[in-house]
């Protein structure tokens, strides 16, 4: 992969991904309900970008049969898509900051057992549109030089990691971080719409730069 692994694990992270992760740090049994939401991480990005690996395999089979010069053409018009859709989402965020209110769903973390919180940390991946767009990028990548499912390693590792900080905080810092991590989970909670225009910011540069 060409692509900047950290940034892009970043954007994966950023919004309600990151305050979950942080949400559960904060509950009673931080560190198996942390290795459960990870674990959902990693099986979510790894399956999200096997199947964006194989959707523009055929897309570019489709367009450039045999002609591995070619088969980018598709993977070029989606991000250029993806761009347009991340401004407007990111307008959005910042005209609407005073009213974004965060998802209900992450308050029913506090109580999240290592099921939920698998099943959380998976879904919080598949179904996230600004991670979706991160997957297919790095998707269209592998199909743009022809490499395996195998090189988005990388990838998938860092964004585990990302998530990872808010646990590998809570056990590096003990006492220290039981008292500010609930404060920053507020901070996030109600600071949403910064985080999100952040996220759709870095990302955009992504997909632009050269």
């Amino acid at each position: 992969m060409e692509l900047q692994v950290l940034p892009l694990a970043v954007t994966m992270m950023a919004g309600p991904q990151i305050v979950a992760a942080v949400v559960l740090v904060t509950t009673a049994r931080p560190v198996r309900v942390c290795l459960a939401f990870l674990l959902g991480v990693a099986i979510a990005t790894a399956v999200g970008v096997a199947l964006a690996r194989g959707i523009f395999g055929l897309l570019g089979q489709a367009i450039a049969p045999g002609n591995p010069s070619d088969r980018g053409v598709a993977a070029v018009i989606v991000q250029l898509v993806l761009v347009g859709l991340l401004a407007l989402v990111a307008v959005k965020n910042v005209v609407k900051r005073r009213t974004v209110e965060p998802p209900k769903w992450l308050g029913s973390l506090m109580e999240a057992g290592p099921r939920k919180a698998l099943t959380t940390g998976f879904l919080i991946i598949l179904l996230m549109p600004s991670d979706i767009a991160v997957m297919l990028t790095v998707g269209a990548n592998l199909e743009q030089h022809d490499a395996q499912w195998t090189a988005a390693l990388p990838f998938i590792a860092a964004t585990v990691l990302i998530a990872a900080l808010p646990l590998l905080v809570y056990l590096l810092l003990g006492d220290r971080a039981q008292h500010a991590m609930p404060r920053l989970r507020e901070w996030l909670t109600t600071h949403s719409w910064v985080v999100n225009v952040a996220a759709c910011l870095i990302f955009i540069v992504l997909l632009l730069a050269p």
